[in-house]
């Protein structure tokens, strides 16, 4: 039996409320979507987890930390029906691309943000990785994106849509950097403070209401890609970490410790 095909979408800073306001019916289709709770407050560091083989966890009561990362290492047997998977392959390396290229799969790569640029190190053990030009397209990679008979594949997308500025025209907003931007302007920027002021609660209120809007374009463009994609691709759909929207009085993610920011969605599933 061949492997199956791998897709692995991560809708970046999507908290999980959004997903659950939005009309979903694409991602419905793969599965029903549940609460997870990311390893990390933002991009960089919840993305490597995810290329080592963990996705977001349950926070589970009464039982150790390495019987979570035995559950969850023993289930990409079930989504990638490859034979004889053995565990020992993810050491020293503990690289999940590394794993499917030794298992045969292309290994492809399309990321939105800055942060997780082709010179950082997560584009190892990849054989296409690229950082798309434009902040917000999902569709872009979709088109671009094939499937091979002679070869499984995975396909990690990183998506912008659902990230400040959630698709909407950052002309009047606050210009909030990254930490690839911050060391980007440091240089320039260092001692200057932003005269930008701080969303008040009814801004709070419309950016969430965007987020929600992101999400349902995010499952328009899904459609194409389940279209697609043939009948032995699994698909994971979650988000590196959430999003404040006003709760404690903080906007965002990152040096940020509330729930919020940790909540996100998680749903996996063999095309419909």
């Amino acid at each position: 039996m061949a492997a199956n095909n791998l897709v692995f979408i991560v809708m970046d800073s999507c908290r999980f409320d959004s997903y659950q306001r939005a009309k979903r019916p694409n991602m419905d289709r793969i599965a029903e979507g549940s609460r997870r709770y990311s390893y990390a407050s933002w991009t960089s560091p919840s993305h490597y987890t995810f290329l080592m083989g963990m996705v977001p966890h349950e926070s589970p009561k009464g039982v150790f930390a390495s019987e979570v990362y035995k559950n969850e290492f023993s289930q990409w047997v079930d989504r990638l029906a490859i034979k004889d998977l053995s565990f020992k392959n993810f050491v020293p390396q503990l690289s999940l691309p590394k794993v499917l290229k030794d298992n045969g799969f292309r290994t492809v790569g399309r990321v939105s943000m800055p942060v997780l640029n082709p010179m950082s190190h997560l584009n190892r053990h990849f054989d296409d990785y690229k950082l798309m030009a434009n902040h917000n397209d999902f569709a872009g990679m979709v088109d671009e994106i094939e499937f091979y008979d002679d070869e499984p594949s995975f396909h990690f997308l990183n998506l912008g849509e659902t990230h400040y500025p959630y698709m909407l025209d950052p002309k009047g907003l606050p210009h909030i950097s990254g930490v690839h931007g911050v060391f980007k302007r440091m240089d320039d920027d260092l001692g200057e403070q932003t005269s930008d002021r701080f969303f008040d609660d009814d801004q709070m209120q419309q950016l969430h209401s965007q987020q929600v809007k992101t999400v349902e374009y995010v499952d328009q463009v899904l459609d194409a890609l389940i279209s697609k994609a043939p009948t032995n691709t699994h698909f994971i759909i979650t988000a590196d970490h959430g999003e404040c929207f006003g709760e404690g009085g903080y906007f965002g993610h990152g040096p940020i410790v509330h729930e919020k920011v940790l909540e996100v969605p998680f749903l996996e599933g063999r095309k419909p």
